[in-house]
């Protein structure tokens, strides 16, 4: 049994949602695969700009204790051909509310995590009761400029790399907010982000490049949660409470000892967080 137990911890098994129900919702643009997990009231759980829906699997396997919880996969997460039609954050943004409509959603719970936070946000602002509650982790008025996404930007645009790079695979570690010991978890996060086309996340971070909140977040009138680690190098402190100052019911979390992924890395703690705001 043990032996059984670790040899699925290897795999990712142990990060995995668990049983949902999976199917694919025909959007205008493209065929969405989604997943379903748990039952309560609805929280649609938007990822972020690697890995698809199985990254943030750690997050959705604690919250459907108590919601259910649907993921989705964005555009271009399954078919990189999808680049061959160019399209813009808005036209993500689109999908999202698209596949809301689909699933017959009139004003779930949304939260989005990263890039996946971005499009939930903008979302936000360009309709305005569209959803009941927002909750973002990893999203400031913007990315904090530095050599992150200057080397991040340049690898993945211009050098194709194996999945197994061993350089960029130790890239990783600046969004766990640390140096991280190779194991299950690392090996997990590395896979799963390996999953998403090279092409299609360069595409991803020339989008969130230009993304700029500063002065557009008034009219996000419903309850909000703001989270970031506190050792996360995409979002400050500063950013973060900049972010919420700028949102009439915005309430701004750190959490201790986390980074980037803090989805992955501690989502009983994220989830808790969710939870006592949606209680609220």
């Amino acid at each position: 049994m043990k032996a059984t137990t670790e040899w699925l911890t290897a795999l990712g098994a142990a990060f995995e949602p668990g049983a949902g129900r999976t199917g694919t919702a025909q959007l205008r643009y493209y065929a969405a695969r989604f997943s379903v997990w748990g039952q309560g009231p609805p929280l649609v759980l938007v990822p972020g700009l690697a890995g698809g829906m199985q990254l943030v699997g750690p997050l959705a396997r604690v919250l459907s204790r108590q919601y259910q919880v649907i993921s989705y996969q964005l555009r271009g997460e399954d078919d990189c051909f999808a680049l061959r039609r160019s399209f813009s954050l808005a036209d993500l943004v689109g999908d999202l509310n698209e596949l809301l409509d689909w699933f017959g959603l009139e004003r779930p719970a949304l939260m989005g995590v990263s890039f996946g936070g971005v499009l939930s946000l903008e979302l936000a602002i360009r309709r305005p009761g569209r959803i009941r509650a927002l909750m973002l982790q990893g999203v400031g008025p913007r990315f904090e400029p530095g050599l992150l996404q200057q080397i991040a930007g340049l690898v993945l645009s211009r050098y194709p790399l194996p999945a197994d790079n061993p350089f960029f695979n130790q890239f990783f570690n600046l969004f766990f907010g640390g140096r991280q010991q190779p194991g299950p978890l690392f090996e997990f996060v590395t896979r799963q982000c390996w999953q998403t086309d090279q092409g299609v996340m360069a595409h991803r971070f020339r989008m969130v490049e230009q993304v700029e909140f500063t002065g557009r977040t008034n009219t996000v009138k419903v309850p909000t949660l703001l989270m970031a680690g506190d050792r996360d190098l995409l979002v400050s402190t500063y950013g973060l409470k900049a972010l919420a100052s700028g949102m009439p019911k915005a309430t701004a979390v750190s959490l201790p000892g986390c980074g980037h992924l803090a989805f992955v890395t501690h989502p009983e703690r994220v989830a808790a967080e969710v939870a006592a705001f949606l209680d609220r």
